[in-house]
């Protein structure tokens, strides 16, 4: 499977970036858009000189259900454990990195964003970033979410059967239904989280996410939203058990990373991008919250 490396940065050439995985349509059935199967040590459903254990990104989604856990894997930065009857969604673009590969047990989805007409890319949200990738369907749920998958499994796996353009046609099909009842888990997970939040601070945090690069004051925000400072620490607080200058830094931190990880930028546009016009106080700032230098944080991902 070929890879790419992020390019476009200033300088006099090239830079060797964070490793972008294209998807591997020569381990596809029948060469179709999709793949689907089991995620288990004896069959190969990643590339062979694929370092997965390292920071990475992919151009396509890659949908895992697991049967086994529990499984530590890193999406934008953020841990999450991933057990038995979970699910973890990510998607293109998003950097990740797998741990120790024997523990991945269970069924892996992968499919290139152009294999399902655009209609059925909204409808299924495909490209909603701002979910959790980690979902935790109720029994009822991943009863029918495994049989829609196995169902999909099987017409994958079934490629005599028909020609390749009604394989292709059933294929879309199936995996549109699943990605439905998908998407309904992502989105209902998500509402019900949402209505345990206090609107103040969903309203912050809509806000932060809006402005976070430019805007990095509790009091400004405050004001915007017509709360008091101490209304507002009480919200997020009570939300997030952070500040809300914890919670804006954190924000402001993510992006810088991702920047970092995503781009060749030099590391005093970075911080200009994120509200810090002057790179020492950039540095000084990541410095303080991530323990490293936004140097050195690039160089461990390179």
């Amino acid at each position: 499977m070929a890879d790419r490396t992020i390019q476009g940065g200033e300088g006099d050439g090239p830079v060797a970036g964070i490793r972008t995985f294209p998807f591997p349509v020569d381990l596809s059935v029948a060469g179709v858009g999709m793949q689907v199967g089991p995620m288990d040590a004896g069959r190969a459903w990643h590339a062979a000189d694929a370092r997965l254990d390292r920071v990475h990104r992919i151009d396509f989604h890659v949908v895992l259900l697991f049967e086994g856990g529990p499984v530590r894997h890193m999406v934008d930065f953020t841990e999450y454990e991933a057990r038995a009857g979970d699910i973890l969604w990510i998607r293109p673009g998003q950097v990740h990195r797998f741990s120790r590969l024997p523990d991945y047990r269970g069924t892996v989805l992968a499919m290139q964003p152009g294999f399902l007409p655009r209609a059925t890319v909204e409808a299924t949200g495909l490209y909603r970033y701002d979910l959790p990738p980690l979902l935790h369907p109720d029994a009822e749920r991943l009863t029918a979410l495994q049989g829609s998958l196995a169902h999909l499994r099987r017409e994958y796996e079934d490629a005599e059967t028909l020609p390749l353009s009604l394989h292709t046609a059933v294929l879309r099909h199936s995996l549109t239904a699943f990605l439905l009842r998908l998407a309904h888990l992502a989105a209902t997970s998500s509402a019900e989280a949402e209505r345990r939040m206090d609107t103040t601070f969903t309203l912050f945090r809509d806000a932060v996410e809006r402005d976070f690069a430019a805007n990095h004051s509790v009091s400004a925000y405050a004001d915007a939203l017509g709360y008091s400072r101490r209304t507002l620490v009480r919200a997020v607080r009570a939300a997030t058990g952070e500040t809300p200058k914890g919670f804006i830094d954190k924000r402001v931190i993510l992006e810088a990373k991702r920047l970092l990880a995503h781009t060749d930028l030099p590391i005093g546009r970075v911080g200009a991008a994120v509200g810090f016009p002057d790179p020492a106080n950039f540095s000084k700032f990541f410095h303080q919250h991530t323990d490293t230098t936004p140097a050195a944080f690039r160089a461990e991902l390179r």
